[in-house]
């Protein structure tokens, strides 16, 4: 009697058909093979990002490089696999070409690790052992010309430390790892109408001689490869396929895994523990005040804080236990390690206020005034009269701005039931405006010139409470706590919406220009007194005036922030100019530097379109006053200058 053969497959026929199967059906496929490889097609999709780890060597850092893509395989190259990882590549090959009349294998491994090991340039001024250099190389003579072509522009722009890439084509060569096979046969590519690329990359990422890793290398790294992989399967895709993606970015990954929501809903959380503007703004503001001038402005005020309601080295100890390295999405990394980085610096200010190092933390959050904003201010404040008609409207108090507020909310909370926003008057708030936890906090001494009070209704409700919760909406919840850097793009876009209403006076653009001249006298060294008595005698304010601006600058030990108001309005200018379009600003709390960011993951289905607009943008003279700014126009001549 014959025994029964004991099954020495590396993967069971079951799976691999299950596998068919599902990418037939247009379902996700994640899972985990042998040897600790794994698969993961996050939809129908006509590429697969290949890496087989070789046998009896290390090889770290270089499946990190294909993790972040939408469609990649990770695989050991063991002889004994060979057989079964060719029939599920076969299998899954054959389920999409079908769906898109053609299919491109790219795989990907290093070089050895001795090529690394390369003497500096000849002059010696850059080490050119961290040089990104990548061969490619493909298979056949069919093959897909101007596929490779883009691979290559791509590459070449991947930079690591200021050092371009090194790229070279070689047809010759064969379009697999050394040593090893190809995945399929040249008649199953044929039939299939699949071509295979290959790419050696230089381990620029790990020391050559211990095989460390380098983590910010091998980060920035799979961020450049990452855009060059998907400009490339876009070219394929609109050349080759029957498909037709509407962008590159549109071929990234979807599906999120556990990770990345963890990720965001912590940092959220640790984010929403503390509210750094209030804990840095006096709560005896009003009676520094009064004494400040029963003194004669000869005596610094003494301020006084809210005590912390959290314990900074508890905040810090989850900080870093939020394992943002588990996430493979390169995109979303970087917007989350800037976070980690931008809270660990707040947390820090927390512990240091009313110290010098307070000062030193806010320039690490909020950076320096360039020379270049600091002349546009002292041109504002030379060019702009210090005279207004402002007040001639009369005055609002603040329980009859907040009653103005309550309608303006309520005009969104029509539209979005969850806008629970409310508009509170303060006793611990001086005389101004704050948002903090989707409300809108008033300062019970405020006086709003009604002239003003349609701005700041859109300053305030239109721009942060709305971005807030727009940024509710969105599956990240770090779009209405804020990302690194927001507070620029905030405050500009807010200042933009007070001159695009009619209402970005010339006292108002004054007060933003002093603003900056008082943070750059803070860094300098300027007192407290020094500061309050240039803003009062050099520049023509009023005491009061003088002394707020002084004391917002100087509150914790010294808080750049008012600097970023015209500084954002700066950048949203130029923003216009260059084509820039408003809408993907009031998806939630970002910075700048994050809008191509944001525009990548709504092109890849992760983001929505912002739930609600601004209200402003249906006033008349609106569409005018933007299509305006849109041929360019310099901060100075916003309001009418006139000569003082």
């Amino acid at each position: 009697m014959n025994k029964p053969a004991q099954t020495t497959d590396w993967i069971a026929d079951e799976f691999v058909n299950e596998v068919r199967t599902r990418l037939r059906s247009g379902k996700r496929v994640r899972r985990t093979l042998p040897d600790g490889g794994r698969l993961h097609i996050d939809r129908q999709l006509p590429f697969l990002c290949v890496y087989r780890q070789p046998m009896g060597q290390t090889d770290d850092g270089t499946s990190e490089l294909v993790e972040g893509e939408a469609s990649f395989l990770i695989a050991t190259a063991s002889k004994r696999a060979t057989a079964d990882l060719s029939d599920l590549v076969h299998k899954l090959v054959e389920a999409l070409s079908d769906q898109f009349d053609a299919f491109l294998i790219l795989e990907i491994w290093s070089a050895p690790d001795k090529d690394v090991a390369i003497a500096a340039d000849e002059d010696d001024i850059l080490p050119t052992e961290l040089q990104p250099d990548f061969v490619i190389s493909a298979r056949g003579t069919n093959t897909p010309q101007r596929t490779l072509a883009t691979f290559r522009r791509h590459l070449e722009r991947v930079s690591i430390l200021k050092q371009k890439a090194s790229v070279q084509i070689e047809p010759a060569a064969e379009a697999h790892p050394p040593k090893l096979p190809y995945l399929l046969k040249a008649q199953q590519c044929k039939t299939l109408n699949c071509d295979t690329i290959g790419l050696c990359v230089r381990p620029i990422y790990r020391d050559h001689d211990s095989g460390v890793l380098f983590p910010g290398v091998l980060h920035d790294l799979k961020r450049g490869l990452g855009r060059a992989f998907k400009q490339t399967f876009f070219t394929f895709a609109k050349t080759r396929t029957n498909a037709s993606p509407k962008h590159f970015y549109s071929l990234g990954r979807r599906a999120m895994v556990k990770s990345v929501w963890d990720v965001d809903r912590r940092l959220s959380e640790i984010s929403d523990s503390f509210d750094f503007l209030l804990q840095v703004t006096p709560v005896n503001a009003e009676a520094a005040w009064r004494e400040f001038r029963r003194k004669k402005f000869q005596t610094v005020p003494r301020f006084y804080y809210r005590p912390l309601a959290v314990e900074p080295a508890v905040l810090k100890r989850q900080l870093f236990d939020v394992h943002i390295e588990h996430i493979e999405d390169p995109t979303l990394a970087e917007l989350f390690r800037q976070r980690q980085d931008e809270l660990d610096r707040k947390i820090t200010m927390l512990t240091d206020v009313g110290t010098p190092r307070f000062l030193l933390g806010s320039r690490q959050v909020y950076g320096d005034i360039d020379a270049n904003l600091l002349d546009i201010a002292n041109e504002l404040l030379r060019r702009l009269s210090s005279r207004s008609r402002e007040d001639s409207g009369g005055q609002l108090s603040a329980q009859q701005f907040a009653e103005e507020a309550e309608q303006e909310i309520a005009f969104y909370r029509a539209q979005m039931p969850s806008f629970a926003a409310k508009a509170e008057v303060r006793e611990d708030i001086f005389s101004g405006l704050l948002c903090s936890g989707g409300n809108l906090l008033i300062g019970h001494r405020a006086s709003i010139p009604r002239r003003r009070v349609q701005a700041l209704l859109q300053h305030e409700v239109g721009t942060h409470l709305l971005t807030y919760y727009n940024g509710l909406t969105e599956p990240f919840q770090q779009l209405h706590s804020g990302f690194a850097g927001y507070d620029a793009l905030q405050e500009g876009l807010a200042v933009l919406t007070e001159y695009l209403v009619g209402g970005l006076s010339s006292p108002r653009m004054r007060m933003l220009a002093a603003r900056v001249v008082a943070a750059q006298m803070l860094v300098d060294g300027a007192t407290f007194i020094d500061t309050f008595n240039a803003i009062d005698r050099d520049y023509d304010f009023s005491q009061r005036i003088a002394y707020t601006i002084t004391m917002r600058t100087y509150r914790g030990g010294g808080l750049t922030k008012d600097a970023v108001y015209l500084r954002g309005l700066m950048e949203m200018l130029e923003y216009l100019k260059g084509g820039g379009e408003l809408e993907p600003l009031f998806i939630g709390k970002i910075a700048a530097d994050h809008i191509s960011l944001i525009q990548e993951l709504r092109h890849r289905n992760v983001l929505k379109p912002p739930a609600i607009r601004p209200r402003y943008l249906e006033m008349p003279d609106v569409p005018e006053r933007l299509n305006g700014l849109r041929n360019g126009v310099a901060v100075t001549d916003l309001v009418k200058a006139t000569i003082r």
